[in-house]
């Protein structure tokens, strides 16, 4: 501590700032973990500042002070959860660079299950059923389209795009979905048609689809292996839009 009527010189100042910013950090983040507990346990409608408060030993206006309302702190908890699976995906995706596409498509596929097999309770805030009363900020976008703009990325990447054998040609879209798909083209920075665009779309939520089934129960008693069925359909969505098996 400098002396009364002395002014602190800049490393002084960036050095207080720098430790009250990780004090900051620190619990903010216990806080999180407070509130990812609770949640796990309780469910997130359920979720409420007093209980976290007292989880992490503070009183509740304290934490008023890291978040502003039991939304704020769900907001951060859903682009945590954002976040980790996107950071798991991009590495991946990132890492199987030189691949064939189908086969990236697959595993990346497979990575998002092993993530939501390991963090089943993330997934279900992500994934499972709406918070009756909340409704996402924009802040959620960003984060929430992670998973997306990386499985795009790998039809983007792959060498050439082949039409599944046998596969019927697909009834003409309606205008407000064909207006629809040329700004996503244009968001996405996609060169491909409406038909592959489509399979790319439906392939996403496929696969999304048959995993909060089994996360949740509703493939007990109709396949004995998930594991394999979820390689199958990934690898039969990879097929429907055209992505090559060999470079």
């Amino acid at each position: 501590m400098w002396q009364t009527g002395t002014v602190p010189d800049a490393a002084t100042t960036a050095s207080v700032t720098g430790a009250r910013a990780r004090a900051r950090a620190e619990v903010r983040a216990a806080i999180l973990a407070a509130a990812a507990e609770r949640v796990a346990r309780d469910g997130a409608t359920d979720l409420s500042l007093r209980a976290v408060a007292r989880d992490v030993g503070m009183v509740s206006s304290a934490v008023y002070r890291y978040f502003a309302s039991r939304d704020d702190l769900l907001t951060a908890l859903i682009i945590q959860a954002y976040d980790s699976l996107g950071d798991r995906v991009d590495a991946h995706v990132a890492t199987t660079s030189g691949q064939p596409a189908a086969e990236r498509w697959v595993d990346v596929a497979m990575e998002i299950r092993r993530w939501a097999l390991e963090h089943p309770n993330d997934y279900a805030l992500l994934y499972g059923t709406p918070i009756p009363g909340y409704a996402a900020p924009d802040d959620t976008v960003a984060p929430g389209t992670r998973v997306a703009r990386a499985l795009v990325r790998i039809v983007r990447e792959a060498s050439r795009l082949e039409q599944p054998p046998g596969q019927p040609p697909g009834q003409p879209l309606e205008p407000a979905l064909v207006e629809s798909f040329a700004a996503l083209r244009v968001e996405l920075d996609l060169g491909v048609d409406d038909a592959t665009l489509l399979a790319i779309i439906t392939a996403w939520t496929q696969l999304f689809g048959l995993l909060t089934f089994e996360l949740f129960g509703q493939t007990h008693g109709f396949v004995s292996d998930d594991e394999a069925l979820f390689r199958a359909a990934a690898a039969a969505m990879a097929t429907w839009i055209g992505l090559p098996r060999t470079n």
